[in-house]
């Protein structure tokens, strides 16, 4: 499973955002570029502990019978729900979010595994470091791929 505690995957990820445009064609979804680059941070900050969460009553409910399909290899569906919290609906500057998310990035590898694992997850609730690392890596690489990046 990919991670960004892993340096090559997290240097391809990096790279993939530095080749996404403003202007860039979504596959799905109703998010522009820059948008979905602010909605990656916003769940990124989640993990380094800028944006702290409590566990939400149904990811307490629903979260054992999705942890497994969520945190594995198989990528998430298109047009799936997505925390309130993290939805972004107005414009944004698109370079200023792109480099956020880019030391956002950082700043979780920086900190480190230990220092994630002590984070909540708003759906899931506690999670590994190596469980972070992952989810915010496919979560990036799932949105990525929405714009062929």
């Amino acid at each position: 499973m990919k991670t960004l505690f892993e340096p090559a995957d997290r240097e391809s990820i990096q790279q993939r955002l530095l080749t996404l445009r403003a202007d860039s064609a979504r596959g799905w979804g109703k998010m522009n570029a820059s948008q979905m680059v602010t909605h990656c941070a916003r769940a990124l900050e989640t993990g380094t502990g800028d944006r702290p969460m409590k566990q939400k009553f149904i990811g307490k409910i629903l979260m054992p019978f999705f942890r497994s399909s969520m945190l594995g290899e198989k990528p998430f569906k298109r047009d799936s729900p997505t925390d309130p919290s993290f939805v972004v609906t107005d414009e944004r500057d698109f370079v200023a979010e792109r480099q956020k998310l880019l030391e956002l990035i950082d700043r979780l590898v920086e900190r480190g595994p230990a220092a994630a694992a002590e984070q909540t997850h708003a759906f899931f609730g506690k999670l590994s470091g190596q469980e972070w690392g992952e989810l915010m890596y496919k979560h990036i690489d799932h949105h990525l791929q929405q714009f062929g990046v």
